[in-house]
């Protein structure tokens, strides 16, 4: 099922009546989920991905735009007449009933036409069950559960429906690192064995990433980019996407352009067929080569061995975000003894932004 979000805008009174602002959670958003794709939206907290999410559900009424499922236009219908299933942050699990009675609750509740026999629920609940790996649990209930396993019933109880659009809210911020990896990968799994249209809401940018076929940026109600994850990391439209997408973080410097050179301070290290301006410059962890005859210098303030990788912690004065890190293999011997390392950089790495607009510019 494909939907199309247009202009979709949602806007919260002021709680101050008198002379309060207005917040603008969406402002004007466009976007196209393509029919069996994974997507997910991603961005800070108060960027208003969990507002648009809702406004999809049908939990939150829209104060603009329209939204369609397919053909249908489905703004003003409410959300048990959408054919959603969603997975809340928190589970939102019944205490006092079993992983299958949790399950069947959605089907229990159906009415008319669409009302099923106790056997299709159980034989609906069973296979969702069998889907996310917890068949064997249907006797338990909720506080009898891993983290883990709770949130497998959320995603049974959200799919026995058979949902049209599949909604998860931040489904894994709620478990330890290694479920949380584990279980974003059976995500991915249940997604592309169901087909089912998902729209996955997080922060972590390494989660949206690793399981989405599209990733959209969002900042303050705002999209900022979208595209295939690899894409928008290699091709960022501007800073603030540069900044978010990446770890560690994308170094950033006060830097400009000068006779087709990008200087930072006193050293031009990238050609760049682009007029004098003052720009933001952008470099990539893992764009540097340990080089002594390299056109970029930096402090050495330590290194931290990570194993495969080594990282070199440095100090810049033209640096502006919060830490210079370097990342390089860990053969390639840089000693601690050396007061300041040399490199050079690669072009695919290095991005330029304006310092008026943060927008970046094309060095090709």
């Amino acid at each position: 099922m494909e939907v199309v979000l247009k202009n979709l805008t949602k806007i919260f009174p002021s709680r101050n009546r008198k002379n309060g602002d207005e917040v603008v959670a969406v402002n004007d958003m466009n976007i196209t989920i393509p029919d069996g794709k994974l997507v997910g939206l991603l961005g800070p907290s108060g960027c208003g991905k969990s507002t648009t999410l809702y406004m999809i559900s049908g939990l939150q009424k829209v104060t603009g735009g329209q939204i369609f499922f397919g053909d249908d236009d489905v703004t003003h219908l409410t959300p048990e007449n959408r054919g959603v299933g969603l997975v809340f942050q928190n589970y939102a699990l019944y205490p006092h009933l079993t992983v299958k009675q949790n399950i069947m609750f959605p089907l229990e509740n159906l009415k008319g036409a669409d009302r099923l026999s106790k056997e299709e629920m159980l034989k609906r609940t069973v296979e969702a069950a069998r889907l996310v790996q917890i068949d064997d649990l249907l006797a338990r209930k909720p506080s009898e559960l891993s983290g883990g396993q709770q949130q497998r019933v959320a995603i049974a109880r959200a799919l026995v429906k058979m949902p049209k659009v599949l909604l998860l809210d931040e489904p894994l911020s709620n478990l330890d690192a290694r479920l949380r990896l584990q279980t974003r990968e059976e995500i991915r799994r249940i997604q592309r064995e169901t087909g089912i249209t998902t729209v996955f809401v997080t922060h972590d940018q390494e989660e949206a990433m690793s399981i989405s076929d599209e990733i959209v940026i969002m900042k303050l109600g705002i999209v900022q980019q979208i595209g295939r994850p690899q894409e928008v990391y290699d091709n960022p439209a501007n800073l603030f996407v540069a900044k978010f997408l990446g770890t560690p973080p994308i170094n950033v410097f006060a830097g400009r352009v000068e006779k087709g050179m990008i200087y930072i301070g006193s050293e031009a290290f990238l050609e760049a067929p682009v007029p004098d301006q003052e720009v933001y410059v952008g470099l990539r962890p893992e764009g540097f080569t340990l080089d002594e005859n390299g056109p970029f210098s930096c402090k050495l303030k330590g290194i931290e061995v990570m194993g495969r990788d080594v990282s070199v912690v440095g100090a810049h004065p033209d640096l502006v975000s919060n830490s210079l890190r370097i990342i390089i293999p860990s053969d390639m011997g840089v000693s601690e003894g050396c007061e300041r390392v040399r490199f050079s950089v690669r072009r695919n790495k290095c991005f330029i932004f304006r310092k008026d607009n943060e927008e970046r510019i094309p060095l090709e």
